[in-house]
């Protein structure tokens, strides 16, 4: 559905035989229904959890913040993009040294349908070490985890990238790290029948990626739940310590404007899935109480260099993202991959203005970036605003985590070299605009003020830490809120590490065995 398409309020009647509800104005009189769970968020994990309870017999509602927009009509720009499936333009920044914007999505579908879709299975030792620290049991949890992936595999076309659709962006990469001996790989995508057209992080208008709104989210709806779309929740509902339900108001998803009230109450759970981001905030600002709560706060930071080649890349040619290597994820901490960004964002990223840009961006074919995300131990917060508003986001990387993100940059830059590139753009303030093969060590030795990189935060885990000590961590291994009744958290916010892998399967698969168990 367009995000600029509106619909009267529903008859509760519809409701229950399954029904999309969206913004209604003001003076209508709202929504006020009961169902079995609500899951709040419709990315990762709340879509997954939600299909689990549905598929159950459960009456599930999933109460979405952002609108529901169809794959024909996402946007073609990044400012579309931005405009249409971020929240409040992407403005949300890290509040420190170095003002790192924050990838999220806020649509129906969640982030699904803004990221490349990579399939990482949960690495074993990442349950040791949440055993070890937290308290938490692991090999349970493992077992389980693996199982459900397994299943959502199978389910959304988990398939590696196919030839055709690899481009000269992610074949060059590989040829690079075979030269230099580094194990890698074409990556595994929620994509069926991948056509490499360039838009996954402006949703995939071809309908391949496999985004929670274009299969979990409509199965809920089939089997007589419903769902509600840009409608932000502005409180969790209690009587005592349990939870009865969530209630907010409509949002018109072009003027921000609130419209009639909606109140959805639960027989059973409620579970919350709003990011780890907007997790924290919403028990925070609904009276939760929990010393971990905002705490534990980490994420992949991540940015990269573009290679500057002879021949044409046109790296929007083929899949976004589509070659990989974890052969450092343990050690220094790092994760290298392929990313192919719009024009739009190139044009960002290169230094200048007027002529000196246009000239600088006439390059644009022969360039193709790659990036490295860091597996950092760093930690911040993630608290209300003073006033009521969005989350305040407080991180930044320590001295040990910038130089893994300054050597991960130095890998890329000889990955470049091997695979041919004349010149690279390291995009770090204080080096050159361009440096040789024979000036990588310049990156090497490079600053550690994250003030001179252009870096971004994805990858974010944390705020509502997941372990058995209640003064560590604000869930427990179940997903179930300490303290309280009914109440629960399925999404990244309950991760309390970093895990060194794109986190997207981790945390459907770890959604789905926290609604298992209410229906097994």
């Amino acid at each position: 559905m367009n995000s600029a398409q509106t619909s009267s309020r529903p008859k509760l009647s519809d409701v229950a035989r399954g029904r999309h509800a969206t913004f209604t104005s003001f003076a209508d009189p709202g929504l006020d229904c009961e169902v079995d769970f609500v899951v709040v968020g419709s990315g990762a994990g709340g879509a997954a959890a939600a299909v689990v309870l549905a598929r159950a017999g459960y009456k599930v509602a999933v109460v979405e913040a952002g609108p529901w927009r169809a794959p024909e009509d996402y946007p073609w720009t990044t400012y579309g993009t931005i405009r249409d499936l971020f929240p409040d333009w992407g403005s949300l920044v890290t509040q420190s040294r170095a003002l790192w914007p924050i990838v999220q999505a806020s649509c129906v579908g969640g982030s699904t349908v803004i990221n490349s879709a990579i399939v990482v299975r949960t690495p074993g030792d990442v349950f040791t070490r949440w055993e070890r620290e937290y308290g938490i049991d692991g090999r349970a949890l493992e077992k389980r985890v693996w199982q459900h992936q397994d299943r959502i595999e199978d389910e959304l076309s988990a398939t590696v990238v196919p030839p055709d659709a690899r481009g000269l962006l992610n074949t060059l990469a590989m040829d690079a790290a075979e030269k230099l001996g580094w194990s890698s790989h074409y990556m595994v995508r929620y994509a069926k029948d991948c056509e490499g057209s360039g838009q996954c992080l402006q949703g995939c208008r071809k309908g391949r990626k496999q985004s929670t709104n274009v299969n979990y989210i409509p199965e809920v709806l089939e089997r007589g739940g419903y769902v509600l779309s840009t409608a932000p929740v502005s409180g969790l509902l209690f009587e005592g310590r349990r939870v009865l339900g969530v209630t907010g108001r409509f949002q018109d998803p072009e003027t921000r404007r609130s419209g009639a009230r909606f109140t959805v109450r639960a027989r059973k759970a409620v579970f919350v899935a709003a990011s780890a981001t907007q997790t924290p905030v919403l028990l925070a600002k609904s009276g939760v109480k929990s010393r971990a709560l905002g705490t534990l706060f980490r994420a992949h930071p991540g940015t990269g260099v573009f290679g500057v080649y002879d021949e044409p890349v046109d790296q929007n040619i083929g899949a976004t993202q589509g070659w990989a290597s974890t052969h450092f994820r343990q050690d220094p901490g790092l994760k290298l991959e392929t990313l192919a960004i719009p024009p739009e964002m190139v044009a960002g990223r290169l230094p200048g203005g007027g002529k000196e840009l246009i000239r600088r961006f006439r390059e644009y074919r022969h360039v193709a970036m790659w990036v490295a995300a860091v597996r950092a131990e760093s930690v911040g917060t993630v608290k209300p605003s003073l006033f009521g508003g969005g989350p305040v986001v407080k991180y930044q990387l320590d001295e040990a985590d910038m130089r893994k993100l300054r050597k991960g940059l130095s890998m890329v830059t000889r990955m470049h070299f091997e695979a041919g590139a004349r010149e690279v753009i390291p995009g770090i303030f204080g080096l050159p605009y361009k440096i040789g093969p024979d000036q990588i060590h310049l990156i090497e030795e490079g600053p550690t003020d994250p003030r001179c990189y252009v870096a971004i935060l994805s990858h974010l885990f944390g705020g509502c830490p997941m372990s058995a000590d209640p003064r560590q961590g604000v869930v427990d291994e179940h997903g179930k809120v300490h303290g309280y009744e009914g109440l629960y958290v399925a999404d990244a916010s309950a991760i309390p590490t970093t895990i060194g892998v794109n986190p997207q399967h981790t945390i459907m698969a770890l959604a789905s065995v926290w609604a298992e168990n209410l229906v097994s």
